[in-house]
């Protein structure tokens, strides 16, 4: 299933499949009666929204087995797969095959929410309150925008900054039309890495202007600082620090998000309780676990706590980076495994996407490197979060140990290999750029679509 196969099927998969699938929103409907305008209305393209939510929640996307790759893909000496899944170990050891599922899967449940959110940005007219269509649309320019962010990180090389960036990223499709869901012989090029992190802050910034301060949903979606952290996160990542600096002070400002008065209560959370620290979350559901598994618990955990046991293990290299044995941050680990981390343990916690500290890891990054002090100076931020973690407080603050703190306090949440190709360091005897460390292009799109071209090192 290509890229354009996977529009094609969609047309009809969530056209009828996904409006009868939030039953907590609608009236259900009988899918043998569902038809286009029933979709397309304005009931249909809110109920779409509330679907979409869950597909970018996917244990395929979001749910966890992105996360797990990228820090597997970035790991030497910190973590271990110790598990018999051959997809995982291919991360882990850097030899990716073109056929491996997970990957296959992170294109497809991406473009599967891309495509839905097209549906209600391509429809927003249906919208009778102008209220609901600033809302939806804002939901669907979230979506699609963390979407595109995530794809462009995964199969493209890496941003450089200051230069033109026309390494191919992703095929970026902003149409979801009768004449694209029907035309079996449409095939969709890449565009360059520059045009889809333009995309993706084009969508997230209408994300932060369109949707509200607060979710008013009573759903658990995101609101205008999700968007802004995300946001705060991309142009981190472009090495675009004065940008990264007032996103990530704007939420930390006016989120009304702070800290937790531990580390571990960041983590765990169940149902639509984000704490005080999680700007936001994937909600796992004990209603639907197939839907929405939690993949860092399953990989993570203890099999007492519900993972698989010891899939995942913490190693040596990873508890040499801390320089205090009292920090919360080293201690906190499965109940029931000393050599697993204690952030996934709950099988039906949520999956924290955002979390405020990561606001202050960014604010102080950027201060330090632009030798200011926005909202606060490089070391009270980085000794806020060492304080909450009980680590001894220090003195001065580099890059390096800047670094080293992200590390201390994201560990296992997948920041890992984006952080080492932004900041150009190794993975092991792997230049950051290697081609070793980019995605394949699944082959089944490739097989579909002669407009895609393979990334290099993975055959034509």
């Amino acid at each position: 299933m290509k890229m354009k196969r996977i529009i094609i099927s969609l047309g009809l998969a969530l056209f009828f499949g996904l409006l009868i699938s939030c039953e907590d929103n609608l009236d259900v409907l009988d899918p043998q009666s569902v038809n286009r305008e029933q979709v397309i209305s304005e009931q249909g393209l809110i109920q779409l929204t509330t679907g979409n939510y869950s597909e970018f929640g996917e244990q395929t996307f979001l749910g966890g087995s992105l996360q797990l790759s990228m820090d597997l893909l970035g790991s030497t000496d910190q973590v271990s797969w110790n598990g018999t899944f051959a997809q995982p170990r291919e991360f882990f050891t850097k030899n990716l095959l073109v056929d491996n599922i997970y990957i296959r899967d992170f294109w497809l449940n991406a473009y599967e929410v891309i495509f839905q959110a097209n549906l209600v940005l391509n429809n927003s007219d249906v919208f009778t309150s102008e209220a609901d269509r600033t809302l939806y649309t804002g939901h669907a320019s979230f979506l699609r925008g963390t979407s595109y962010f995530e794809l462009v990180r995964l199969f493209g090389l890496p941003f450089e900054d200051g230069g033109a960036n026309t390494q191919l990223g992703v095929p970026i499709v902003l149409e979801a039309t009768d004449n694209f869901i029907n035309n079996p012989e449409l095939s969709v090029p890449r565009n360059t890495v520059n045009e889809v992190y333009n995309r993706a802050i084009s969508d997230l910034t209408n994300a932060y202007n369109n949707l509200d301060g607060n979710d008013n949903t009573g759903i658990g979606l995101a609101d205008r600082y999700a968007a802004q952290a995300i946001l705060a996160r991309l142009y981190l990542q472009q090495q675009d620090y004065p940008n990264a600096l007032a996103a990530a002070n704007d939420v930390i400002e006016n989120s009304g998000h702070v800290l937790a008065s531990e580390y571990s209560a960041a983590f765990n959370l169940m149902g639509l309780d984000e704490g005080t620290e999680n700007v936001y979350s994937i909600k796992i559901t004990t209603q639907d676990p197939a839907a929405n598994d939690n993949d860092l618990n399953q990989f993570y955990a203890s099999q007492p706590n519900g993972g698989r046991g010891d899939d995942v293990t913490i190693e040596a290299g990873y508890d040499a980076l801390f320089d205090d044995p009292n920090d919360e941050r080293l201690t906190f680990r499965d109940s029931n495994a000393a050599n697993q981390t204690g952030k996934f343990s709950n099988e039906f916690g949520n999956i924290p996407i955002i979390r405020i500290a990561e606001m202050y890891l960014i604010r102080a990054e950027c201060n330090l490197r632009l030798n200011s002090s926005t909202g606060d100076t490089p070391l009270n931020d980085i000794n806020r979060l060492r304080n909450r973690a009980n680590a001894t407080e220090l003195t001065d603050i580099s890059i390096d140990g800047l670094l080293t703190e992200r590390q201390l306090e994201l560990g296992f949440e997948g920041f890992l290999i984006h952080d080492i190709k932004r900041t150009r360091r190794m993975v092991g005897s792997l230049d950051y750029n290697a081609p070793t460390l980019v995605l394949p292009i699944p082959q089944r799109e490739i097989d579909a679509n002669d407009e895609l071209d393979q990334n290099p090192g993975y055959g034509n």
